[in-house]
């Protein structure tokens, strides 16, 4: 059972992670935009845990499929997950579930290295796993194309994490109710 604290968490993550779509996305030739919405799934689960974050999550794809112009740029409708790039958005609820887990577990407020490790596990290899597995099978590329295409995407995705750590941590000691 969701308490209204839980809805309200969820919600307030989903209108983040749609909010950070708001910044103009650089889309390199492949298709793959390059967002601020995958630092939404970053604070989601290190901020509000497993379960709340990954339902956050959860709650902004399902927005996307109805039709919702949430994604960066303005995009939304089914039709998404039915391209290339789903591979991301569909990654993004297990993302943040298992960044939230891994945060879940650790006892107390954990070394800024630690954090980022978590967010790289969590918020950067699940996402690669599922995003460029899909794209690569989509586009009929193998392991070594879809390597070369991702390695753009790694700067900005390390620089997330940085951000996500330092604001996780100013939130988490000014609420530490969170």
């Amino acid at each position: 059972m969701l308490s209204t604290r839980d809805i309200v968490s969820i919600a307030l993550f989903a209108a983040m992670t749609a909010a950070l779509g708001l910044f103009p996305p650089i889309t390199l030739p492949t298709g793959v935009p390059i967002t601020a919405q995958s630092m939404g799934v970053m604070l989601a689960g290190a901020l509000i845990g497993a379960r709340r974050g990954g339902l956050a999550l959860l709650l902004f794809a399902v927005l996307v499929a109805i039709g919702l112009p949430l994604l960066a740029g303005g995009r939304g409708g089914i039709g998404i997950y039915f391209g290339p790039t789903a591979g991301f958005v569909l990654s993004w609820p297990i993302a943040a579930y298992v960044t939230g887990w891994l945060f879940d577990k650790h006892r107390g407020q954990p070394h800024p290295g630690i954090s980022a490790l978590y967010l790289i596990i969590g918020g950067i290899g699940v996402v690669y796993v599922i995003g460029w597995a899909w794209l690569a099978v989509m586009n009929g590329w193998d392991i070594a194309k879809t390597f070369t295409v991702a390695l753009p995407f790694i700067p900005g995705d390390l620089i997330k994490v940085a951000l996500t750590v330092i604001i996780a941590r100013g939130v988490k000691k000014a609420i530490p109710t969170l």
